[in-house]
């Protein structure tokens, strides 16, 4: 007689079934596990501070250029004119060795600035959040134009006794928009190491780099790069997320060194008397916006809400039809509530402004730090970052858009959102100063007026 039951034989069934989806379950949550997108953090960073006596205020610059001996007349009042025009207030500061008379552009001198900037920078996060060196995992440095051996990395993996495995690398030539570059190659590491550590450290040497000769293209960096820099801890631990300040969104890159014009808008040379010097193009803003206007054509879908994209399409069309002239420029406002524009001069900021059709208090991070610290390449973001720090603007939730460029010619972007709550009276390189910014229309802050 057979014994068997439709039910017993269903249960069985679905017990069966119960078991292989059940491993099926965990085979897919195991999978996800291992090969989910890793979150990037940034747990916090450090800008360098330079000492009160190493400001070079407008007129001392002038009168150091003047009885430096090294100029005519006519290379004098040039850099005089920029200079006054350039948006650099009086708190900007340059190395000791560029205070003598001549300037020390030794390589001895170099070494001491990179020495007093990171060193104090990486000190200063270290003892703010008390890490060990040696749980320091990767550590990428840029700078462009002095690139040392040892290695500038070799300097504080010596300096803080830092773990013989450490993945390092020193990046150079990459101009102001290097330090973004920086973050990306952090980023693309900490997606194949798991619970990793990484640290940026971002600065432009000024000590050897400065033009002697006549060429006007190339007296222009002489009056708008500054002593700075900065460090940033990056990590995608999971434990380290209820101790960050930001969480990386997204990070996009431009090159458009394909083109001549734009290849050539930023370029270390020699002119026709043997001295080396960097040159920038009367063209720079107009290779910087189309550079812009690319990178932006890649990393708005990502960011735009579709209200502003589908104005954006409809406007593409209507012009291609000739229905209308312009193409229209989506509020980038609707999807950042910051904005941080590389401090590269006052012309840089105003063509951002202008082509992102962003307000005056959009663009007073970058016209500030301009003012106070100048051109301090790739760290300037970091500088403006801090200042919306300083000013109690970040707030949870917020979505900050830095705008980096450099040589090559490049455009870098990266998107942060704040996920943690931080205070105005967190000490910062803004601090001691903050309330005397921003600065007014004619670019003097309180300290001037």
């Amino acid at each position: 007689m057979d014994t068997s039951s439709p039910f017993i034989n269903l249960s069985q069934t679905f017990m069966s079934f119960f078991h292989v989806a059940s491993a099926c379950v965990v085979i897919a949550v195991f999978i996800y596990y291992i090969f989910r997108p890793r979150c990037i953090y940034l747990i916090d960073f450090s800008c360098y501070q330079p000492p009160d006596f190493l400001r070079a205020t407008v007129s001392n610059f002038i009168e150091h250029l003047t009885i430096s001996g090294v100029f005519d007349k006519e290379s004098l009042d040039l850099q005089q004119k920029i200079l006054e025009r350039s948006g650099i207030g009086d708190g900007a500061s340059v190395p000791v060795t560029v205070h003598e008379v001549p300037p020390n552009s030794s390589l001895s001198a170099a070494r001491d600035e990179t020495h007093d900037i990171l060193l104090a920078v990486v000190e200063d996060l270290f003892l703010k959040h008390k890490i060990d060196p040696k749980s320091i995992d990767i550590l990428v440095s840029n700078c462009s134009l002095f690139c040392p051996s040892p290695s500038i990395t070799s300097i504080i993996i010596n300096r803080f006794g830092m773990r013989s495995d450490i993945k390092s690398f020193s990046l150079s030539g990459m101009g102001c928009s290097a330090g973004l570059l920086s973050i990306n190659l952090v980023k693309d590491l900490l997606k194949i190491h798991g619970d990793s550590v990484g640290l940026v450290l971002s600065m432009e040497a000024v000590s050897p780099n400065g033009y002697r000769g006549k060429c006007k293209s190339m007296l222009i960096a002489n009056t708008i790069f500054r002593m700075g820099g900065a460090a940033i801890l990056l990590s995608n631990r999971e434990q380290d997320k209820h101790k960050a300040k930001y969480k990386l969104q997204h990070l996009t890159r431009t090159h458009v060194g394909s083109d001549n014009e734009s290849y050539e808008s930023v370029m270390q040379q020699i002119d026709e008397e043997g001295n080396v010097g960097v040159a920038l193009s009367k063209q720079l803003v107009k290779v910087a916006s189309k550079a812009l206007k690319i990178n932006v054509v890649e990393l708005g879908p990502r960011v735009l809400p579709y209200s502003e994209q589908l104005k954006y399409i409809v406007s593409f069309i209507k012009r291609k039809w000739g229905m209308q002239k312009e193409v229209y420029t989506p509020n980038f406002k609707k999807a950042f509530e910051h904005f941080c524009i590389h401090a590269g001069g006052r012309a840089i900021i105003d063509g951002v402004e202008k082509h992102l059709k962003l307000d005056k208090e959009d663009v007073e991070a970058s016209r500030s730090t301009l003012h106070r610290y100048g051109n301090t390449s790739s760290s300037s973001l970091w500088y403006e970052l801090q200042y919306l720090e300083a000013k109690g603007r970040m707030k949870k939730g917020d979505r900050v858009w830095q705008i980096g460029f450099g040589s090559g010619f490049k455009a870098n972007t990266a998107v942060w959102k704040c996920i943690s709550e931080i205070g105005s009276k967190d000490r910062n390189a803004w601090s001691d100063r903050i309330h005397l910014y921003p600065v007014s229309g004619d670019g003097s802050s309180a300290l001037e007026t």
